[in-house]
């Protein structure tokens, strides 16, 4: 049996049980931090408090919405919006929220690739960061269609109808392509049992799976310690150790809590002011006016389209025909999983000392604005053939890397 002394405070007594003073060393106080980054490091906390928000938020909704086929419209555009207290900000944090994540996890993820933070032992961060935005995909998808507008209701729809394509005959014939997307739905069409389906996803599952997978996340950053802007490789025991020793300017690192903590919530609070003065001023943005319509199973929307975070891959099906189509979306969607694998140098730096890398780095973001311009206009016309091209050249980015990569050194 463990030996417990007699302990003198509140305080005492819990750290013999549950380690306190153990976990906030490895946590924070002794959780080192190289110094040479900068504000682009913080996006993991912006990210973590707004993932807060968004729940925060969600649950005053929550007290409110009613997952129903015949009155989910109303309580969200007339009940929340006009008849409960602060309805109105509570919806319009959430919408906000919902879209502004998508904004930083883009920066997160270029960050990382820019400054090659996927490489060198670094693997599962990366993972578990392409991991966490395919369920934070999810949770927003399922949460675009809560609102049963009309919009809502006809994307649903067209992301389900995916499923046809994707899903080979199962067990014999046991489920069939279209079996798949009805059982997906429940119907035949999007109706009550989808919207049931989409609302325990939203407010359950999903979200169990984003907190695990941002514990995840974290551990994962504890071993190859966090990149720096040099990509320089050097001894974070010795460094602490001259840290501690009161050596401050002469180590490399800094403790996660108090000192980069403060600068994250310096950063935060800048954030902060931008995200409220969207919440008060330029909520629709985060709001598509089709969706004000209620949903009509008979009456399809002259354009169909997901949110802006989506277009870029939406725009890689849609000028295909459909099974190549299906094809280029398929890879779209693991093409950046697959980074650390096709990228064959074993260079740590940034982009802009990494040879062919840097050209391959802007053209795939410049790409990536381009397919999302593309994706929000109609498929007609010089637009779709743009489009088509930018599809291509995102395809081509990616087989092409190993070889971009394979010769490298650094400059």
């Amino acid at each position: 049996m463990a030996h417990f002394e007699k302990a003198s405070s509140i305080t005492e007594w819990l750290d013999q049980r549950l380690a306190i003073t153990t976990v906030k060393k490895v946590m924070a106080l002794e959780y080192w931090i190289p110094k040479n980054i900068n504000f682009l490091w913080a996006m993991g906390m912006v990210l973590a408090f707004t993932f807060a928000l968004l729940t925060i938020s969600g649950i005053f909704l929550l007290m409110y919405y009613q997952p129903n086929v015949d009155t989910a419209f109303d309580s969200v555009n007339y009940t929340i919006m006009s008849e409960v207290g602060f309805g109105w900000l509570w919806r319009h944090i959430h919408g906000v929220a919902a879209s502004v994540v998508f904004l930083i996890i883009y920066i997160h993820m270029f960050t990382g690739i820019y400054y090659g933070s996927y490489k060198k032992g670094r693997e599962m961060i990366w993972l578990s960061g392409m991991l966490l935005f395919v369920v934070f995909s999810a949770e927003a998808f399922s949460g675009y269609m809560l609102p049963w507008g009309q919009m809502s209701y006809w994307a649903g729809m067209v992301i389900t109808n995916l499923f046809e394509g994707f899903s080979p005959d199962i067990a014999g014939g046991i489920m069939n392509a279209p079996g798949l997307v009805e059982w997906i739905r429940g119907d035949y069409v999007p109706g009550q049992a989808f919207l049931s389906r989409f609302f325990m996803l939203h407010v359950l599952l999903l979200p169990l799976v984003i907190i695990g997978l941002i514990g995840l996340h974290f551990a994962a950053l504890r071993i190859p310690h966090v990149n720096n802007q040099d990509g320089e490789e050097f001894d974070y025991h010795e460094a602490a150790k001259l840290y501690k020793e009161g050596k401050t300017k002469e180590s490399k690192v800094i403790p996660f809590q108090p000192v980069f903590l403060s600068k994250d919530v310096f950063v935060l609070g800048v954030y902060l002011i931008f995200f409220f003065y969207l919440v008060f001023y330029h909520f629709n943005f985060a709001m598509d006016p089709v969706n004000f319509d209620p949903a009509d199973g008979l009456k399809t929307p002259a354009h169909i389209y997901p949110e802006w975070y989506f277009l870029w891959s939406y725009e890689i099906l849609r000028p295909f025909p459909k099974d190549p189509g299906l094809i280029a979306f398929g890879f779209a969607q693991v093409a950046f999983f697959l980074l650390p694998f096709l990228d064959k140098s074993d260079t740590v730096a940034p982009a802009n000392r990494r040879g062919l890398f840097k050209y391959w780095f802007w053209i795939m973001i410049v790409d990536m604005i381009v397919l999302t311009v593309m994706g929000k206009l109609p498929p007609q016309g010089i637009w779709n053939h743009i489009g088509l091209v930018a599809a291509v050249v995102f395809i081509a980015l990616f087989v092409s890397l190993p070889w971009v990569t394979k010769n490298e050194n650094r400059a």
